[in-house]
């Protein structure tokens, strides 16, 4: 019985946290370029019990279907905000590498360079409150951000594909967080 009262105030005081928290690094506007996007929705990755990370997407039509949001060529940006001190940046290569998997089906290989570029922006560390943003713009690509710094930009709508299908794809890395953002 004292575990699970332990257990409830525990996870009152993170959804606390995760509620401000969002309402900072998720407002309902997001400018890139000239063009306004709107927040579509927001969750929670959980494993084990544990929050790990909260997204945001934001994309031009909030009632476009999740198939299109994936592989529309049109600009959209997931932010990632690490809310768990428990994710290292091995922790992170793996995850992804995984998400990558399960996104493409097995299918890496067209997209591997992409995908070691990707990975190397959390190779220099990863770490409680950073806030990564992956902005897609048709001409330009993916765009990598750590604290509103630029680190790497990479080509392709496939990229873009397989990154925003780990989260939205057919077979996501977690259902109730897909369920989450698309609200």
């Amino acid at each position: 019985m004292k575990k699970i009262l332990i257990s409830i105030i525990l996870a009152f005081f993170s959804l606390n946290a995760i509620s401000q928290n969002e309402t900072e690094t998720f407002p309902q506007l997001l400018k890139v370029e000239n063009q306004d996007l709107q927040l579509k929705g927001t969750g929670t990755r959980v494993k084990l019990w544990m929050d790990m990370y909260t997204l945001g997407l934001f994309v031009i039509d909030t009632k476009q279907d999740v198939n299109i949001l994936v592989a529309g060529n049109e600009t959209s940006v997931v932010r990632l905000s690490i809310i768990s001190g428990l994710i290292t940046a091995e922790k992170m290569d793996k995850a992804i590498r995984d998400g990558f998997k399960k996104s493409t089906q097995g299918k890496t290989e067209p997209i591997k360079n992409e995908i070691e570029e990707f990975l190397a922006v959390f190779k220099q560390g990863v770490e409680k409150k950073d806030l990564y943003q992956f902005t897609y713009q048709p001409e330009v690509g993916t765009i990598i951000s750590k604290n509103d710094k630029q680190l790497a930009s990479i080509k392709g709508l496939e990229f873009k594909k397989a990154l925003w299908g780990i989260w939205l794809g057919k077979n996501p890395v977690d259902k109730k967080l897909k369920a989450a953002l698309l609200k």
